[in-house]
């Protein structure tokens, strides 16, 4: 009895295992946040082999996840919109600062190439640069049609999910893992 025990656990623990390689996480329209929130998610991303795939606009904290996840686990959809700009923190009276510290550790995460091809476009300032197309085919490798349809399904799933006009509903895996979903404010 104990042999049929340990083998059903011994394939529960190889589905679990595979299940979450194999997961996929859609990055779209995603604005950045705090880049510690980013920082854990895509460290999360990269031990347990999620792919990543980039289908629209990434913004900020989001495009660490060229710096933190290796190549082969992410890709970009020709959609696919690359938004880098100086990292910032509220002032006391509700604007905007710089905050270089923050601004250079965002330039260490990300590799030797993509940092050139910032320096090239004038650096990280509160100015946001676009990286798509052809330029960040050079960085991300484009998406195969399997991952692509991924994308799109998941657009499609998410776009029965209504949304409150003060939050975002996001789909952080398609829907044929299981889903799961995060509530953040809007900007």
């Amino acid at each position: 009895m104990r042999i049929p025990t340990l083998l059903t656990a011994a394939a529960a623990a190889t589905l679990i295992t595979s299940s979450a390689a194999q997961a996929t996480i859609r990055l779209a329209n995603d604005p950045g946040g705090l880049t510690a929130a980013y920082q854990q998610r895509f460290a999360h991303a990269r031990a347990s082999g999620e792919r990543i795939v980039i289908d629209g606009s990434c913004l900020s904290a989001c495009t660490l996840a060229i710096g933190l996840v290796p190549r082969e686990q992410i890709c970009a959809t020709p959609r696919a919109v690359l938004g880098f700009h100086a990292a910032w923190q509220p002032t006391p009276f509700g604007g905007k600062a710089v905050s270089f510290p923050a601004t250079q550790h965002m330039m260490n995460i990300y590799p030797a190439d993509l940092q050139g091809w910032i320096n090239r476009h004038g650096g990280l300032t509160p100015r946001m640069m676009f990286l798509r197309g052809q330029e960040l085919a050079a960085f991300v490798s484009t998406c195969s049609e399997a991952d692509g349809a991924a994308a799109v399904r998941t657009a499609a799933h998410r776009a029965h999910r209504p949304n409150h006009p003060s939050r975002q509903i996001v789909a952080l895996r398609p829907p044929h893992s299981r889903p799961i979903f995060a509530v953040r404010p809007m900007p």
